[in-house]
């Protein structure tokens, strides 16, 4: 039986003024042009494309959310256009969204799961072995009676999809819902969805930017401006570089390294894993192998500044939310981290390992009890002792010119986008400056204005008088990051900054920070949960876990450590595991886990094997 079947499907977000139909207006721009495609019954379907491409609209059509402006949607054998069917399809169609905000519906975990299974009127009995179950596949058991409001944005995630997964549905969407997940989170969310495929025969049709969580799939789909423009088995979708690329999307990691160690000489094959890169390598070799001197790193010097610019001091900071209540958390617990002036710094942890609560503490989003106006010492009671210094500001000390502090420290939240108000894009880049600068003059403005705009990305004169919500994602989010960066900070800090970005944005935003690094932004800090955009941007990094920092090195000597971040709730990059595997059969190739570095030292490597192999015959 086909589980879902569109037909000539066309959809657009315009609407015309006269109220004509939309199919015929000759300024629409359709977010589905024109789709075709069938999933049968037990598939499993990855969908790419770039943000904008038209994936999400797709899933929405999907149960319901949205109607076609033309064409036929079949669900189950259902008319999705039909509103007698709608609420059978939503039944049948669960749907988990990227931002787990817009589905959350109770302000405790476990009555939030519960919700799903209540309006279909299960059983008690049955609604308490769903939650139990949906809570046990995501891993948030031990949250079953935390509020919702207080949970990081990985663990909201992972209870949107327990939220899905306790309706049991006969079909699951997940639209980018595994975005904001650490390693381990990401990896037992798609273990369970596999595992509902394979033993319960749910259909998947799984909406992902990540090409590795594609390849699982049984078929892969690529949209470019809603259209499908590719499909098939995933490994021949992910081989061909130009159409991806054309699409805003690259290839996975591992073929990435191929195509480089193939343009460096390397006759290898392509391998979509890490252990069939090792074993074409290996094979390369026949048996030889080479002693080859690591290359030596050049340490990343951190001055100091005397004045304290950019630099970071944190010593025995703890944080509990809603302390002496029912729901108190302790965040953080005795946190010592140390952030040179100069340092594009990392910070790693699992959800809710208190990475977010502590870079909220560098702005005084968050104070300390010290902090606060209120404060006074309690007779008896001793004063936490706590230093928190940050470019040279006191966070412990009430007297601290806290406004001068967040003009100096920049930050940007997990959705940037989300902090976008003002009726145009201009009134909102300036906000913040009007507010940290009263004495700029109307043209300094914009100037200043037209600078930062220019600095992420975007032409001036085509986007200032826009609405914010009327540009693309990627375009909002740029808008909000230069709506920090205009006052010029002497240390930036972003929240997931790629997250939910397709490939290309992401190495978009990455370039743009190291060149606002290497201008005039001092420190730069990015908390992320991809460990491969850690190894290959930061030249320090720190693991956040259970509210403590386990360690703070460079990235090699961190990932290096492989029980320390497995223990962490984490995974070691791509790099690291096929360094591993390969020193495991002998072969000790030096890397700092970039690509980069991985290629170069690989060719030499296996230029030197091979020669001597020749020499020795």
């Amino acid at each position: 039986m086909t589980a879902i079947a569109f037909e000539k499907v066309h959809f657009s977000y315009t609407e015309t003024n006269d109220g004509a139909d939309k199919l015929f207006a000759s300024d629409t721009s359709f977010a589905l042009d024109g789709v075709d495609l069938s999933i049968e019954e037990g598939e499993f379907v990855a969908v790419l494309g770039h943000n904008g491409s038209g994936k999400s609209t797709l899933a929405r059509l999907s149960n319901g959310l949205l109607t076609p402006d033309s064409g036929k949607i079949t669900v189950l054998g259902m008319d999705a256009t039909d509103e007698k069917n709608l609420f059978n399809i939503r039944k049948s169609v669960g749907i988990v969204f990227q931002n787990p905000d817009n589905q959350t519906v109770a302000s405790i975990v476990e009555d939030d799961v519960a919700f799903g299974p209540e309006n279909v009127g299960l059983p008690r009995e049955e609604i308490g072995k769903r939650i139990d179950f949906a809570l046990n596949a995501v891993g948030m058991e031990q949250y079953r009676h935390s509020t919702t409001t207080r949970l990081s944005g990985g663990q909201k995630q992972r209870v949107a999809i327990a939220g899905v997964l306790a309706l049991k549905p006969k079909i699951m969407i997940l639209d980018e819902s595994t975005a904001m997940l650490d390693p381990r989170g990401r990896k037992e969310v798609i273990d369970v969805v596999t595992r509902l495929n394979k033993e319960e025969n749910i259909t998947v049709l799984l909406i992902t930017h990540f090409p590795e969580e594609a390849l699982i799939a049984d078929r892969a789909i690529v949209m470019d401006h809603g259209k499908i423009v590719m499909q098939g088995k995933p490994q021949d979708v992910l081989q061909d570089e130009r159409a991806l690329r054309k699409c805003s999307l690259a290839l996975p990691r591992s073929v990435r390294i191929c195509r480089e160690l193939q343009a460096g000489g390397l006759q290898i094959e392509d391998g979509f894993y890490e252990e069939d890169l090792a074993e074409n390598i290996l094979a390369l070799l026949q048996e030889k192998r080479a002693d080859i001197a690591a290359e030596t790193e050049t340490a990343a010097s951190n001055p100091t500044s005397k004045d304290g610019v950019g630099e970071i001091v944190c010593q025995n900071l703890s944080y509990t939310y809603n302390p002496s209540s029912p729901f108190e958390t302790h965040a953080l617990d005795g946190v010592d981290l140390h952030v040179y002036s100069g340092d594009f710094f990392g910070i790693l942890g699992h959800t809710g390992s208190g990475k977010s609560t502590f870079v909220q503490h560098l702005n005084a989003l968050l104070k300390l009890p010290t902090a606060e106006k209120k404060y006074k010492p309690k007779k008896g009671k001793p004063i936490p002792q706590t230093t928190l210094t940050v470019n040279g500001y006191d966070l412990t000390d009430k007297n601290t010119d806290f406004r001068q502090l967040r003009k100096k420290v920049g930050m940007v939240f997990q959705y940037p986008e989300y902090q976008l108000f003002a009726e145009t894009v201009f009134q909102d880049v300036a906000f913040g400056l009007r507010n940290f600068v009263k004495e700029l003059q109307e043209d300094e403005i914009t100037a200043a204005v037209k600078d930062a705009l220019e600095t992420v990305g975007l032409c001036y004169e085509e986007v200032k008088d826009k609405s914010p919500f009327d540009l693309s994602g990627g375009q909002r989010r740029r808008v909000a990051i230069a709506g920090v960066i205009v006052t010029k900070p002497e240390i930036l800090i972003l929240d997931e900054p790629a997250a939910g970005l397709d490939p290309l944005g992401k190495e978009e935003i990455m370039s743009l920070l190291h060149t606002i690094h290497q201008k005039w932004c001092k420190t730069v800090l990015i908390v992320s949960h991809d460990m491969d955009e850690i190894a290959e941007n930061c030249n320090r990094a720190a693991v956040f876990g259970d509210g403590k920092v386990l360690a703070a090195d460079t990235p090699k000597t961190l990932f290096a450590d492989e029980t320390l971040i497995r223990r962490s709730g984490l995974d070691i990059p791509f790099t690291a595991k096929l360094t591993a595997l390969l020193r495991e059969k002998g072969v000790v190739i030096p890397s700092d886990f970039t690509t980069d570095s991985f290629v170069k030292n690989t060719l030499r490597y296996v230029s030197t094997a091979l020669s001597e192999g020749a020499c020795h015959a």
